[in-house]
């Protein structure tokens, strides 16, 4: 008789997948214009159950390019294991062609050849179109949004995050949780979230004076699917105080809080839940860990980290998702669900090639109609690229090297730092910047650009600790995004060293002189979670330098060196 976890493990071998399996036969059809919406979307229905899951949205209602990271370093018990496989290693691993639209959609290598082939990604009304095909074949799917939804966007900043609110709630999610939307400051969450017309989740969102459950975020909703009674548990992201300005949510607290989680597991079980899911929005080394702690979970659809992974990675009896961000993927999972235990499931990460997708017409009009008062502003032309500007990786992208330059030149500085932030979409060489793809890399509620003296000693505190939020071993204590971008500063960083030992040889990069401990520098940044943080924003900061230049190029950055990966 085979175990439940021998079935999964079998059902994993079944799973459809953006590699030689789904996408051997494609090839390069897409840069032909071959390649079908059909193909994008063939699916085998499968068992009873159907979940869609869209996470890390920030925003972008349009279609966009978006280069994947080509350096993801994993430490302790995660090193080389996914998703910390990036380029060549990544394609090989799961046996996808090089050139052929897994490669484009899923790794870094070539990308600005096979953008200009297969075009750009995402796009709400594109998602609109996949989603309600799954829902034509099972519909009773529930659609999970796993967060950082309203953030991320000229519009969206100007909106306080209306625009995302009205498109998602046309596109009908059955639940969501949260990261970014928290920076909207918790009196505009909590309108926001009051009105809502679906669940609002986080079983570790609590009442920071009580120490208890807010009462406005519950942690669990059940759902009635393919004769299936479902649970589906909230987990917001942990770290919101640390990451992000507390003062703007002062009443709330966070929290992995695995033991509150496991009550909530043993609750629902308790109440006749045959399937419990947990929308999560951990990241994607969390939730492996909480997987291994928490006992009970069948699915988790893992958000934050932007991962985008052909197959689900299996912890135990529990299967973790991980469906990209900015709109360039959707997840199905289609699950087996008898005698109140998950059997078996098929999943399919569906890249949306906006030229291949065809646009929900209705979609469209009610994007064009949250655009419509800010078209003049968001397609002015600022200046043009020479050069791919992308955001992704656990250093510095050539977007994060751009705007530090800007910092040290519009703020007369000799160094500059850029938080470690995953969103913003890439642009190619040859391409107008416009003011709206300055906002996709700069929006956010605190974006003052600050121009202050740091020694040299406390530029050194500054990154141990930023790299100690990426490289602990311990995923629980990986509390931050990537690491801060530098400018005008080079250092040497060894991952395998403990904190307050990773980062030497700090350098001036302007004189080549060693960074003085006891001297003090003039540092521009932006993104202070300090509340009171007085500059001109960082958007106008961009704006003003890509203007000046006309055209801008940005030369391969050589000023971090990585030891240990």
């Amino acid at each position: 008789m085979i175990s439940r976890r021998d079935f999964l493990q079998t059902s994993m071998a079944a799973t459809a997948i953006l590699g030689a399996s789904s996408y051997g036969e494609w090839g390069r059809l897409a840069a032909q214009q071959a390649l079908t919406q059909d193909q994008l979307l063939q699916f085998e229905t499968f068992g009873n159950v159907s979940l869609i899951h869209v996470t890390d949205i920030h925003a972008q209602m349009k279609p966009i390019f978006f280069r994947e990271p080509s350096i993801n370093i994993g430490v302790g018990d995660n090193k080389g294991h996914v998703p910390h496989v990036t380029g060549a290693d990544f394609r090989k691993l799961y046996g996808i062609e090089d050139g052929s639209p897994s490669h484009y959609a899923l790794t870094s290598g070539d990308f600005t050849a096979l953008a200009k082939g297969y075009g750009r990604v995402g796009g709400l009304d594109r998602v609109a179109t996949v989603i309600n095909a799954i829902r034509a074949e099972r519909p009773d799917a529930l659609l999970l949004d796993g967060g950082d939804t309203w953030h991320g966007s000229y519009t969206c900043y100007h909106t306080e995050g209306q625009d995302m609110v009205n498109v998602m709630n046309a596109l009908g999610p059955d639940a969501m949780t949260f990261h970014w939307e928290f920076t909207l400051g918790s009196e505009r969450v909590n309108e926001i979230v009051e009105g809502l017309p679906f669940a609002a989740l986080g079983q570790n969102i609590f009442d920071a004076e009580w120490d208890e459950p807010a009462e406005l975020f519950p942690p669990y909703k059940f759902f009635e699917r393919g004769g299936v009674k479902i649970a589906v548990i909230g987990q917001a992201f942990p770290y919101m105080p640390i990451a992000n300005p507390g003062w703007m949510f002062p009443e709330y607290a966070f929290g992995i809080r695995d033991e509150h989680m496991q009550e909530m597991v043993n609750e629902v079980r308790s109440q006749g839940a045959e399937l419990v899911v947990c929308l999560s929005h951990n990241g994607f080394d969390v939730d492996k860990k909480m997987a291994g702690i928490v006992t009970g979970i069948d699915v988790i659809l893992s958000g934050h980290t932007h991962d985008a992974l052909p197959e689900p990675v299996l912890v135990g009896d529990t299967i973790i998702v991980a469906s990209g961000s900015n709109g360039k993927f959707v997840s199905r999972v289609d699950l087996d669900v008898r005698d109140g235990r998950m059997m078996g499931f098929r999943h399919k990460l569906i890249p949306i090639f906006s030229d291949v997708i065809a646009p929900d017409a209705e979609m469209s009009a009610l994007i064009d109609e949250q655009r419509a008062p800010y078209l003049d502003q968001l397609s002015e032309v600022i200046g043009q690229t020479d050069s791919l500007l992308y955001r992704r990786g656990n250093f510095n992208g050539t977007w994060d090297d751009l705007i530090c330059d800007a910092l040290i030149s519009e703020r007369e500085a000799d160094i500059a730092l850029s938080p470690g932030v995953r969103w913003g979409p890439s642009i190619l060489p040859g391409q107008g910047i416009t003011r709206e793809d300055i906002w996709n890399v700069t929006s956010m509620t605190y974006g003052a650009a600050y121009r202050t003296g740091m020694t040299g000693e406390f530029l050194h505190v500054v990154l141990e600790d930023v790299a100690d939020n990426l490289f602990n071993p311990d995923p629980y204590y990986q509390q931050g995004g990537d690491m801060v971008r530098t400018g005008g500063l080079g250092y040497r960083i060894d991952i395998t060293k403990p904190q307050g030992s990773r980062i030497t040889d700090l350098v001036l990069l302007k004189t080549g002189e060693a960074i003085d401990p006891a001297k003090t520098y003039q540092v521009a940044g932006w993104a202070s979670v300090n509340e009171g943080t007085e500059g001109p924003m960082i958007w106008d900061v961009v704006e003003n330098h890509i203007r000046n230049r006309g055209t801008v190029s940005v030369d391969p950055n050589n000023s971090v060196q990585v030891v240990g990966a």
